[in-house]
């Protein structure tokens, strides 16, 4: 009996390596050149209902404007009757969060080198990361660092310098971007970057606490303390990158000048400008955009329907949010968190449906299950 392969346009498809809440990735083959591929694939009803049209077009153009051999690559973009799929190069030797605690000093200079080569490169083409964390960093067969997740990013346009959106991961961000007032995309994405060194080299974050009002203070007043075992040039190099003021901050040009970074130091050599077409982004939209401005009219009087941990954090002012950001001193902890605008009672019945799909007993008391 043969075995049915199943191909979308040139590429023969295989097993999932990754589900989120609106996307599977699977692995792939392009049958004409051979190369392995990660496809992501969406559901156009998914991405129409959680109103992420707009946002999905962005990271998609993003990626494709931003070609650097240290940031994943997107080839091209798809679409059927019923789905998107986002071709993207394969990455497969995993996080660099995986990394963290077992690194030498060589190693986490090397990654940082990588980092800032990709970030001086994206800050090239007017686009802040905004997310920069050990968790969107890849890498590939080789041990060479790929960044990734374009999702929270910010393509500026001429004549307007500041952002205004309060995003990232909290113990990631400057403290500008907490402050509320306009920032500099490429002083904040800087600072992250100085996050995550910091990580790479110690094993554990720089800013930690757990209360929101007291990290905020310690990162407001740039309040951290390097392990005796960095080296003089490092502590050097990271006092002068998580600097709270964005105007003395290092600058990236300033940063591959420094001594520590030049060591063992080999640019990058990127190929020649190519032209980017983003033509298939935009076919693959256009025929989903009525739906979606109709549908998005109708739902805003209920408010957003996805809350990030700011929003999250306004909303709950004098509640003790301490169980949601847990202190592991010797680590760093990956953590996923959601909000629903759903009724508790839907919400663990969902739950409860899922358990007993998986073969699992779900008890219920007190809205705890």
């Amino acid at each position: 009996m043969k075995k049915v392969r199943r191909k979308i346009g040139k590429y023969e498809v295989g097993r999932t390596i990754g589900e989120g809440t609106f996307a599977k990735v699977k692995f792939a083959k392009d049958s004409e050149t051979g190369k392995s591929v990660a496809i992501k694939v969406m559901a156009k009803t998914t991405i129409l209902k959680h109103k992420m049209v707009d946002q999905i077009k962005r990271e998609i153009s993003i990626m494709k404007i931003v070609r650097h051999p240290n940031i994943v690559r997107l080839h091209e973009v798809l679409a059927s009757q019923n789905k998107i799929y986002i071709i993207l190069e394969f990455v497969m030797g995993g996080e660099l969060y995986d990394k963290i605690g077992k690194l030498s000093e060589n190693e986490s200079r090397r990654y940082f080198q990588q980092l800032i080569d990709a970030v001086a490169h994206c800050h090239k083409k007017s686009v802040y990361h905004r997310d920069l964390k050990p968790e969107n960093l890849l890498l590939d067969a080789y041990g060479n660092l790929k960044v990734s997740d374009f999702g929270l990013s910010a393509l500026t346009k001429q004549g307007d310098d500041l952002l205004y959106t309060t995003c990232g991961t909290p113990n990631y961000v400057a403290p500008e971007v907490l402050s509320n007032q306009g920032y500099d995309g490429a002083a904040a994405d800087v600072w992250s970057c100085g996050v995550i060194l910091y990580v790479l080299m110690a094993g554990y974050l720089p800013f930690e606490e757990v209360d929101l009002p007291t990290l905020f203070r310690r990162i407001n007043a740039a309040e951290f303390v390097c392990p005796f075992w960095f080296s003089a040039g490092a502590k050097t190099l990271i006092h002068k990158i998580l600097d709270s003021n964005p105007k003395t901050r290092m600058k990236i040009e300033e940063i591959r000048k420094d001594p520590w970074f030049q060591k063992n130091y080999s640019p990058v050599k990127l190929r020649e400008d190519e032209q980017v077409n983003l033509n298939d982004v935009q076919a693959v939209f256009d025929d989903i955009k009525d739906q979606y401005v109709s549908e998005r009219s109708e739902i805003t009087k209920g408010g957003p329907l996805i809350m990030n941990a700011f929003e999250m954090i306004t909303l709950s002012q004098g509640l003790n949010l301490s169980p949601l950001f847990d202190r592991h001193q010797d680590y760093v902890k990956r953590q996923t968190r959601f909000v629903s605008r759903e009724p508790a009672k839907v919400i663990i019945s969902s739950i409860e449906a899922v358990a007993e799909s998986m073969g699992l007993k779900a008890h219920s008391r007190s809205y705890k299950v």
